[in-house]
């Protein structure tokens, strides 16, 4: 089943201007950007036009979709404590330069509901990354640019690791982020053990409980530690907390942190997934790896991963304060980079 949800009218107010940029330049359809993409003003747009509703695999999946129907697809994926709106300057950009624009919201967020009251509240990363090939296949999209940040780029890693013929090319903040239950046994130095205090927080039923009553306090908090020369406002903040309201976001953030220090199980049907991640796969496709100079959050350095990348590759530090939420925060840079790496 696919639906429609029209949302108030407070539309991209820069899509028209940036459409008819877009046009004057030759960057429409197959041909695409040849050049820089046109600036755009952080917070130039607040809300998506409307959300459309999909059955996929075990879910009702909420996205919003811009672009012609026949063009090329970039599929962007949002993390946690965050949702579409990471995307929400950025979409916009990547419709006018001739993309199909896909952005869902994951298990957890926002509108995409559980088909079945019985399925397990499942934060494991091979099943979030299998919700978005059945999101692609119930869209019948046989391959599309991937990009994500945060759980969003670690959802592009596996998709691009396990299932290349899907993934024509990947954009990934921070990396290479694919996990292994079994090198998370292994402890860290105290500092960057500090850095996850949140996920020891979630470990015990008053981390939940604390969650529950707190999550949009806490997801603040993570903004703020995550991209600290962010200034964000009230009204940016409020449009993605209303997507934790969603009744299965605090059981799927909680097993997810769970699930990556072994304290809550997978399901038995991802095991063989899992088995192929712990192995830490080469990624073949066209990749570029991007990190704000002022990201709080805990994240690996370029040279760690470099090799993990077998194909064409390239890493961009983007600056001028830019945190953790990188495409909400260098939405021109962040588009650039996924117009750039589909030339590769």
């Amino acid at each position: 089943m696919i639906g429609e949800i029209n949302l108030p009218r407070r539309r991209f107010m820069g899509v028209a201007a940036l459409t008819a940029a877009a046009a004057q330049l030759g960057m429409m359809g197959a041909a695409r950007a040849q050049s820089a993409i046109p600036a755009i003003t952080l917070g130039t747009n607040t809300s998506f036009a409307s959300i459309k509703q999909v059955d996929a695999g075990v879910l009702n999946v909420g996205y919003a979709e811009l672009g012609a129907d026949d063009a090329p697809v970039v599929v962007l994926l949002h993390g946690w404590p965050y949702d579409i709106h990471t995307y929400v300057d950025v979409a916009p950009l990547l419709a006018a330069a001739g993309y199909r624009v896909i952005v869902p919201y994951l298990r957890g967020y926002g509108t995409t509901r559980f088909l079945s009251p019985d399925t397990p509240r499942n934060g494991q990363q091979s099943a979030i990354a299998a919700d978005i090939i059945a999101l692609m296949d119930a869209l019948r999209i046989e391959k599309a640019v991937i990009a994500g940040c945060d759980w969003g780029a670690r959802t592009a890693n596996i998709i691009a690791a396990l299932w290349p013929e899907r993934c024509k090319a990947m954009v990934s903040v921070s990396g290479y982020l694919i996990g292994s239950r079994e090198a998370n046994k292994k402890p860290l130095p105290p500092k960057a053990e500090l850095a996850w205090w949140y996920q020891f927080y979630f470990a015990t039923e008053r981390g939940r409980a604390g969650y529950e009553q707190n999550r949009n306090e806490f997801a603040r908090l993570i903004w703020q530690l995550a991209s600290p020369k962010w200034n964000f406002d009230d009204a940016a903040f409020d449009r993605s907390a209303a997507a934790f309201e969603n009744p299965d976001h605090v059981d799927i953030t909680i097993h997810n942190y769970r699930w990556r220090i072994s304290l809550a199980e997978g399901e038995r049907k991802y095991d063989e997934l899992e088995e192929r991640l712990a192995k830490f796969p080469l990624i073949s496709v066209p990749t570029i790896t991007l990190e704000g100079d002022a990201n709080g959050a805990p994240h690996p350095e370029p040279a760690a991963y470099a090799k993990k990348f077998s194909g064409k590759y390239e890493h961009r530090l983007i600056t001028g304060g830019i945190g953790h939420n990188l495409p909400q925060e260098a939405p021109q840079a962040f588009a650039q980079a996924v117009i750039d790496v589909d030339r590769f």
